[in-house]
């Protein structure tokens, strides 16, 4: 059905990622994990789906309410952990639903028994990290914050090297000449130390570490982009164009652009999972999030510094290697769904 919506091209292409029954099914596999993980705190979290206290529905895990809302003494938000807190609700005939997990990936289990890290046991599935936090919840919150890392980073440094690598071809001449001399000094710099420096000037966050990665992911796709666009800029459309006066930018990005999309598709998981690599790398070596944030490669290092338990290094490298996996497989399905020899045999 989907299939006769699409154009015969795009129908074919279709049929060829379909074909490739890895990566297809590669594909349900990362958006299910993926998805699930964006729910991450209905999920794995400290603060419960619903309570229902003396009459009333409250949604503690959407919203904060102080102790005082089920008849505590404090204005601080109520702790359901505390048996204090549990044993209020219930007096009012009140129940409390919690998450398949307890643990938010923040929340440190003071009820161990044994110094932390701990092995899995009923309460914690996987086990603990050298802090007391549930490792299961920090590899959900760490899953999500990767891939939306990775996501973010290779879309936007996709948009500049496309530009640039459009820029390039199509002009030619001394601006590619420019271009390709300020492209091979910039690729020649030792990238991860580069990281390293700028992430150790100041505390990196977010969106800081996002800026300073894209200030050298941006060149995977320059290349391809600029032989597309150098092979067909003299094409006789493209002279007809220039000859009605049409202008450069349009000719660029509506005629010549939607075939260089073929290459920056297939190229793009590719790109994902060496996003995805690099935050994993310097989390790893202490240069990547804050402190405190759920992190695979922070789980790494921690297995790497706890080597009496093998359960931490072992679990951040089972989801790396499977979400990296799963990525690869989907990037060989899209390269065969973009092969011409695959499309118009």
């Amino acid at each position: 059905m989907a299939s006769l919506k699409l154009s015969p091209i795009n129908a074919r292409r279709w049929r060829n990622f379909r074909a490739n029954s890895r990566g297809f099914w590669s594909l349900w596999v990362f958006l299910i994990l993926f998805v699930l993980s964006l729910f991450a705190e209905f999920i794995a979290n400290d603060s419960p789906l619903l309570v229902k206290y003396d009459g009333g529905y409250y949604v503690p895990v959407l919203k904060a309410y102080p102790e005082t809302t089920f008849g505590g003494d404090f204005e601080t938000e109520a702790k359901y952990r505390d048996q204090f807190v549990r044993d209020l609700i219930r007096e009012k005939d009140g129940w409390i639903l919690w998450t398949p997990i307890r643990y938010s990936y923040r929340t440190i289990n003071y009820d161990l028994g044994r110094p932390a890290p701990s092995p899995p046991s009923g309460e914690n599935l996987l086990g603990t990290d050298d802090q007391g936090r549930d490792v299961m919840a920090r590899l959900i919150y760490g899953f999500r914050i990767s891939v939306l890392f990775g996501l973010v980073l290779t879309v936007l440094s996709s948009v500049i090297g496309v530009i640039a690598g459009a820029v390039q071809g199509y002009f030619g001449g001394k601006t590619d000449l420019i271009f390709q001399r300020f492209i091979e000094v910039w690729s020649g710099l030792p990238t991860l130390y580069l990281l390293i420096i700028l992430a150790s000037v100041v505390q990196p966050n977010f969106w800081w570490l996002l800026g300073i990665m894209l200030l050298f992911s941006w060149m995977a796709l320059v290349g391809v982009v600029r032989a597309e666009f150098l092979r067909a800029r003299n094409f006789g459309y493209v002279r007809a164009a220039r000859a009605l006066g049409v202008s450069d930018i349009s000719i660029m990005f509506r005629h010549l652009l939607p075939n260089a999309m073929v290459a920056t598709l297939t190229m793009m998981p590719f790109i994902l999972n060496g996003s995805i690599t690099t935050l994993t790398a310097l989390d790893f070596l202490g240069f990547g999030l804050p402190p405190g944030s759920p992190s695979l490669g922070e789980l790494l290092a921690q297995g790497k510094t706890n080597i009496q338990a093998p359960w931490l290094g072992i679990t951040a490298f089972a989801v790396l290697a499977v979400m990296l996996s799963l990525l690869i497989f989907i990037g060989e399905a899209v390269r065969d769904a973009f092969d011409p020899r695959k499309i118009f045999k």
